[in-house]
């Protein structure tokens, strides 16, 4: 008998759906896009009214094959994507691809229970033309960016590079935060704190000095100057006045209590549910948005992509319903909190995230949750729930203590308590250090009043430096896309993995650190496509596809104007006009400063890595070095190293170097024009640990470069026993056995007796005096996904992080004596969502195409033909 087939885009979803929907229905997934733009070529028909060329992915032309058998049989067919710009459009391919020819109706829900499915059963809609629209115009204005743009970058600084509307913004931003702290000059202050010995004992800041302000680092600008009206104290005024007043009598100026009232924050919306899962549970945005997503599809929250903080009025009565249940009627709020604000610029119509109804505390939900999905679910609920809690209460209590030292200088002190009185929501919640709230300190202050003489237990002068900005972390970079309204909730967690993946940004922590190559492809947008990466602009275009979805704005007259122009440059003649203005020399080089002899050194981005230049001098530059620490004096230390292209002499007519390698120091003995005897390659050797390149001769050299040493026979198999030098340290081998040696130095002593018994000894594991594996180079405690160890092992192909089940190599700017749990948690994450997609090897930067050179029109016409139908319309 014909059922209706229900299509929604992943597995999960399919499988939690066909559970509430019963065996009367057939439920089947997408797996995301079954069509895209083609991956060579512009695929977009410019003089056709900028109409895409869409064609079926290899795994699209699968699903619509199996999804066509299927609707044979079907009664009707259920439309069921998410209701948001890239949901709407899958459900208009699928359409255009199945041509059903039974009733079609569009299924929309926020939430996966059964009641919310049963809803979106019964009041179907037709697929949103204008969401359609605005996805496909974003799809079109993107491919167009990046088509015309990022060519640019491929001739002026290297190939491979990649601009985007949003990805071009966000490096920037990322860029600019590096010049602030390049440009910031580090101030020094003293202050003097003042232990108290009273009950509660109590410690007070000293905050001013004859009636002046005592400077601290806010005040103090990026050039390191003080404001004009503080009194910077250096270590010797510090000192001198902590001894003039010790012993002196320290009295109670004021004492200024008032009331302390906070309100809780707005339930989860995307951008703030990935900051707080950054701050509070150190995930990365892209590991924050993976694991929502399949909570929502298994239905244990809300969609997981909206810019709207409002709960639907069964969600506030369960929220209410549920604080009064497990803490009381006291700490539910006395009216329902209703949150209608959005973002600039809000784009979906749903409601914030929450958990679905009926709520389910934490612990109800533990045998189906675990790890890093039930600490996500437990911040959501917990947030949800103090959405609807009473406000916070205490008392905040300002103590100021005065003295006058011996000299007659008058010290003034402060401090400054909030003793909360009741909880409140924060029973539930407390935000993260980077909100208002968590900043409320809680501390108790004697009872004391006007006049009174508080006893000194000791006063301390310390030394302070200003601090340069801090570096965004993605949380903090989502932050301020989503303040300046760039991008979108679908969006945010694919740049910082775009920009990372691009090469233009790596982790150190948490923090993003530009590269070199970051800075010239922001510095080239900046001089010659200023617009393109002004962040009005970029959140101009955000606004006008939301006009587009609202039909207030005509999807060509838009893109015509975009890419031609209309008054001013369009994109087209914007790259056509700039591309011959641009010096490539000139803008590969960023200028670092002078030397003692006034020469130029400046840092460029190179083919193999960046490097720094003086003249015809250069030197790389380490991986691991971060801009702002590229001084001068760190650009002459590497210029002043010995270069690995300068023999240090010559070894039987060969010109031996010494060098600095990946894996650290080491000599060479040849080159590719001169091959030692009997090698089709140079022959290496790694320095021992005592020696440094500065410092190593010739005949240092020449005794590393004699390993493998051969230290004698076998005699019981006439097999040769071998030292020799390897990456872990120096070892003894013959045959597939080896013994660690103590030390380097050993190499070249150790006896034919020695060897033997450290070979007919057990294998040890170095250090352990145990019989024992290789240690692994460091541990990650148990990964949340598989509950298995997570360690860094050296592999053939370098350092990787492994659960025993699945491998990541770490990434570009990762270091592993650096590396946190949770960076370990998310390289293993994101490797097993790559094989899950179906990708043997780690997820690497999408080839773009090759620039064209031909007109428009002609690229168009270039691009393969789309097996789904055109969208037209009248051209402007």
């Amino acid at each position: 008998m014909p059922k209706p087939l229900v299509v929604v885009e992943s597995p999960a979803k399919a499988k939690t759906i066909a559970r509430f929907l019963g065996p009367e229905f057939e439920v089947k997934a997408s797996v995301g896009h079954i069509a895209d733009l083609p991956t060579k070529g512009l695929g977009v028909d410019i003089e056709g009214g900028f109409t895409p060329l869409y064609e079926l992915t290899p795994r699209g032309k699968d699903v619509v094959k199996e999804l066509k058998a299927l609707l044979k049989d079907a009664s009707e067919l259920y439309l069921a994507t998410d209701e948001d710009r890239e949901g709407e459009i899958i459900s208009w391919h699928l359409l255009q691809h199945l041509k059903p020819r039974v009733p079609v109706k569009r299924m929309v829900f926020h939430e996966i229970t059964r009641a919310a499915i049963e809803r979106a059963v019964a009041n179907p809609r037709d697929v949103d033309e204008g969401l359609v629209d605005a996805a496909e115009s974003r799809r079109v204005l993107d491919r167009l960016y990046g088509f015309e743009v990022s060519p640019v970058l491929w001739k002026k600084v290297k190939p491979g590079l990649a601009a985007g509307r949003v990805q071009s913004p966000a490096t920037r931003l990322v860029v600019e935060r590096e010049w602030d702290r390049i440009r910031f000059v580090t101030a020094g202050y003293w202050g003097i704190d003042a232990a108290f010995a009273t009950d509660p004992q109590f410690t007070g800041t000293l905050t001013a000095v004859d009636g002046r302000k005592v400077a601290t680092g806010k005040d103090f600008d990026e050039s390191g100057r003080a404001k004009a009206d503080v009194v910077v104290l250096d270590e010797v005024a510090a000192r001198s006045l902590a001894d003039g007043l010790d012993g002196e009598t320290f009295t109670v100026a004021s004492v200024e209590e008032r009331p302390y009232r906070s309100s809780p924050k707005a339930p989860f919306m995307t951008s703030t549910l990935q900051q707080e899962g950054g701050r509070k549970l150190r995930m990365s945005a892209n590991q924050v948005m993976r694991i929502a997503q399949g909570l929502y599809e298994r239905g244990f929250i809300t969609y997981m992509r909206t810019d709207s903080t409002e709960l639907s009025t069964d969600a506030i009565g369960e929220a209410r319903a549920t604080v009064e249940q497990l803490y009381g009627k006291e700490f539910v709020s006395p009216t329902a909190r209703t949150w209608t604000g959005k973002v600039k610029n809000a784009q979906e119509a749903h409601e914030a995230i929450r958990p679905t109804t009926p709520f389910r505390a934490p612990s109800a939900v533990a045998s189906e949750l675990s790890g890093t999905d039930l600490r996500l679910y437990e911040m959501v609920w917990q947030r949800t729930l103090a959405s609807q809690m009473a406000d916070a209460t205490g008392v905040t209590v300002s103590l100021r203590t005065e003295a006058t030292a011996r000299d007659g200088r008058r010290a003034e002190f402060a401090t400054s308590g909030t003793t909360i009185t009741f909880a409140g929501y924060r029973r539930v919640y407390i935000e993260s250090v980077d909100d208002d709230d968590a900043s409320d300190s809680e501390a108790q202050l004697p009872r004391v009043e006007e006049g009174t003489v508080v006893p000194v237990e000791s006063l301390e002068p310390k030394g302070h430096t200003t601090s340069a900005p801090s570096r965004y972390t993605e949380a903090s970079l989502v932050k301020k896309l989503e303040e300046l309204g760039i991008g979108r909730p679908s969006t945010w967690a694919s740049i910082m993995e775009t920009i990372q993946d691009r090469g233009y940004v790596w982790k150190k922590g948490q923090a993003l650190v530009p590269t070199w190559t970051a800075f010239v492809v922001v510095r080239l947008l900046e001089n010659h496509f200023k617009g393109l990466v002004d962040y009005g602009f970029t959140a101009e275009m955000e606004e006008e596809l939301d006009r587009i979805a609202s039909g207030t704005v005509d999807k060509l007259v838009y893109l015509h104007r975009f890419y031609f122009g209309n008054g001013e440059l369009g994109l087209h003649q914007l790259v056509t006009e700039n591309l011959d203005l641009i010096d490539a020399a000139e803008i590969n080089a960023v200028l670092l400063g002078l030397d003692g002899n006034g020469e130029t050194i400046v840092v460029r981005p190179g083919k193999y890595g960046p490097y720094v230049k003086r003249g015809d001098d250069t030197a790389s530059v380490p991986d691991d070095l971060a801009p702002d620490e590229l001084t001068v004096l760190k650009a002459l230390e590497l210029l002043d190293a010995p270069k690995g292209d300068v023999p240090i002499g010559l070894h039987e007519g060969l010109p031996v170097y010494a060098k600095n390698g990946r894996f650290g120091p080491y000599v060479q003995w040849g080159d590719a024009d001169a091959l030692p005897p009997g090698f089709d390659k140079p022959k290496m050797a790694s320095l021992f640990k005592t020696m440094t390149l500065e410092r190593v001769s010739l005949d240092d050299a020449v005794t590393l470069l004699s390993l493998p040493r051969t230290v004698g026979v076998d005699p019981a198999d006439d097999e040769e026993i071998t030292a020799q030098n390897g990456r872990y340290g120096p070892y003894v081998s013959k045959g597939k056995e080896s013994r660690s040696l103590d030390n380097e130095e050993r190499l070249f002593t150790v006896t034919l007796e020695e060897a033997l018994g450290l070979l007919a000894a057990p294998k040890q594991y170095r250090g352990r005096g145990r019989s024992e594996p290789k240690p692994p180079l460091a541990e990650f405690g148990a990964d949340p996904a598989s509950g298995r160890p997570i360690v860094a092992k050296e592999g053939r192909f370098g350092v990787y992080v492994t659960d025993g089940e699945t491998n990541a190599s770490i990434g570009r700017g990762d270091r592993i004596e650096t590396m946190t749990a949770e960076r370990a948690q998310e390289l293993l994450a994101v490797r097993r969502e790559t094989i899950a997609a179906g990708g043997g090897a780690p997820r690497k930067p999408a080839k773009r195409p090759a620039a064209k050179k031909a007109s428009a029109a002609k690229k168009a016409t270039g691009a393969k033909k789309a097996a789904s139908p055109k969208r037209t319309g009248s051209k402007p």
